[in-house]
């Protein structure tokens, strides 16, 4: 098991970077497909944290008078986790509380930013434990629920997440929060095997959004979807983004499940292209060259590929989760 903190400041500033991608970015596996929750996320304004930073030098940032309320909100959830980590659980919730005294409106969706990203770096449960003090001051909160939910499905806790991301749903009362909500719980139900509300799911994450840009994740996920649950996923697919121009990543993605790509072209363009470079291209295209293995019914290619996007794709990646899940069915 990696040491906690070896890394974790450093992956946390690319999360932050890649902002301006569930917190659910198609980098590194998860969807840039809401441009308003990147406005929620607050893309490119947020500092970021060196490598190895300790509880006393978080506390030193966080005595600087200068810090806005989102930037001294974001150092607070991240000691909030130092402290659960560290077991002094009294003072994870009071940096809660404080998140919630200084930043009424958005400490939900900082801790949405914050907690699955940092649970990643091994520690899941402090992850929950914050995530259950800030629930505790405001329950049913759709952000802190798919936060947590992401962190159940971190641990393949799929049922348990179904769970979570249905109070989600049900709590969400703009399309802000309903996207997300619909798009996570779309994950469990395809982890879970329930194939057809997966794909009902991913379809209700799509309400509202026209342009390519913010479909395209969700439109490929729909398909994995409706191949496990043996629908016509490459007409659904054709019908859908067959005239769009796919040239920029993940497009070339959509081409090669239209059968308009092959296989290899993807690939290099998964190790070439430079928005695929930056967001683990090579993670993606191994998970859905694998799906197209499954939909021709070729077991020994798509394990192959399932593997591969397994090792390559991080355990906080929705491809990660995806692929494990698919393997156990193969």
């Amino acid at each position: 098991m990696q040491r906690p903190w070896l890394g974790l400041f450093g992956a946390f500033a690319a999360l932050l970077t890649v902002c301006g991608t569930a917190r659910a970015q198609f980098q590194g596996g998860g969807a840039d497909w809401d441009p308003t929750a990147r406005e929620l996320r607050g893309a490119g304004s947020l500092p970021s944290a060196p490598r190895n930073t300790s509880v006393e030098e978080l506390s030193k940032i966080l005595s600087a008078s200068q810090l806005s309320p989102a930037n001294r909100t974001f150092y607070l959830s991240l000691r909030a986790f130092v402290f659960s980590r560290m077991g002094r659980e009294a003072d994870s919730q009071k940096d809660v509380a404080e998140m919630g005294r200084i930043n009424p409106q958005g400490w939900p969706v900082m801790m949405w930013m914050t907690m699955p990203a940092l649970a990643g770096g091994g520690d899941r449960g402090a992850a929950l434990r914050s995530l259950a003090y800030g629930l505790e001051r405001k329950p049913n909160d759709p952000w802190l629920l798919i936060a947590q939910a992401q962190v159940q499905m971190q641990i393949a806790d799929f049922a348990n997440a179904l769970a979570t991301l249905d109070g989600a749903v049900a709590a969400a009362t703009s399309a802000v929060e309903r996207r997300p909500a619909f798009y996570f719980r779309g994950h469990a139900n395809l982890d879970l095997g329930n194939f057809a509300q997966a794909a009902r799911d991913f379809d209700a994450a799509l309400e509202g959004q026209t342009a390519l840009k913010n479909r395209l994740g969700v439109v490929l996920w729909r398909y994995a979807a409706q191949v496990r649950g043996r629908q016509d996923a490459r007409g659904v697919l054709i019908r859908d983004i067959g005239n769009e121009n796919l040239y920029e990543w993940p497009g070339p993605i959509a081409k090669f499940l239209m059968g308009r790509l092959p296989a290899g072209e993807l690939e290099v363009a998964a190790e070439s292209d430079d928005a695929a470079k930056k967001s683990n291209g090579k993670c993606l295209a191994a998970y859905f060259i694998g799906m197209d293995a499954v939909r021709r019914g070729d077991k020994q290619r798509a394990r192959e590929q399932l593997q591969l996007a397994q090792a390559r794709c991080p355990t906080t990646s929705e491809v990660n989760w995806a692929a494990s899940s698919e393997l156990k069915r193969l």
